[in-house]
């Protein structure tokens, strides 16, 4: 019933910058979080980034500083823009989002960094 989308993933030098979207079915105010989740080869899946529906942020330690979490409302979209990547930003990255029913996930894009 849900779908989450993401695209904008692929391959980017060290130092570069990427930015990643994710389009929701539906108004997505009824979501009270959404964010980015990512999982490298051999890891297990990390959280990311996370807003709320006051838009309130919050981000793991690793990317603070560089990665900026944002949603737009009115286009039913959800944006990571990723700047400054390095090697260990390589991963699958997935959208999720929270509604009263649980949580829904998107299929996920790659983003591989490298020279």
């Amino acid at each position: 019933q849900v779908q989450l989308v993401e695209s904008g993933g692929g391959l980017v030098q060290p130092g570069g910058s990427l930015r990643l979207s994710c389009a929701a079915s539906g108004s997505m105010f009824r979501f009270n979080v959404m964010g980015w989740s990512r999982q490298a080869p051999g890891k297990q899946r990390e959280w990311v980034a996370r807003i709320f529906s006051g838009e309130s942020t919050y981000y793991v330690d690793s990317v603070k500083g560089r990665f900026t979490i944002s949603r737009d409302n009115a286009k039913n979209t959800m944006y990571l823009q990723m700047n400054t990547l390095n090697a260990e930003d390589t991963a699958v990255y997935y959208c999720y989002a929270i509604d009263r029913f649980g949580t829904h996930w998107g299929q996920g894009t790659q983003v591989t960094v490298s020279s």
